[in-house]
């Protein structure tokens, strides 16, 4: 297998402070097996409006979702349309490859002790060039999707 080709896809999404639980529904709903949140905050233009002359500082929270990647496109169409992220200002998603983990479950891909990676399942075989040119297609449509949404979030 190349080294460094990934498996897995991160799907990262951010929306305001309370959505977060729509997203991880719809991502289980989809395929996935859970997710991650943070909570943030914004610092675009529209996060220094003011309310009575008060800096109003909107909250965000960050759904890390890890993927296998042929579950990627599946999973990122389910969240964009449960948590309306095709309206402006509703927040963004985007996917990242994943070349390795450590600290997750068996069927995630794995740095060996050559640094390449494996999916440690018996009788895995090497990445095909159609599964690399699906991941580039998936990547070339989260840099569509993102710069579509990228609008401001309020």
């Amino acid at each position: 297998m190349p080294e460094n080709q990934a498996k897995l896809n991160m799907i990262v999404t951010i929306v305001d402070r309370g959505y977060a639980d729509l997203v991880i529904d719809s991502a289980k709903d989809a395929g996935a097996r859970g997710g991650t949140v943070l909570y943030a905050r914004g610092s675009g233009i529209h996060e220094n409006e003011k309310f009575f002359k008060t800096a109003i500082q909107p909250e965000k929270e960050v759904v890390l979702t890890l993927v296998k990647k042929e579950s990627t496109r599946e999973i990122t169409k389910a969240i964009v349309e449960a948590a309306g992220l095709t309206k402006e200002g509703r927040g963004i998603c985007f996917t990242l490859p994943v070349t390795g983990t450590a600290g997750i479950g068996s069927a995630a891909p794995k740095f060996d002790s050559g640094e390449n990676i494996t999916t440690g399942l018996p009788g895995e075989e090497p990445i095909s060039d159609d599964e690399t040119e699906q991941n580039r297609k998936a990547s070339e449509d989260a840099i569509a999707m993102s710069e579509l949404l990228r609008s401001p979030l309020r």
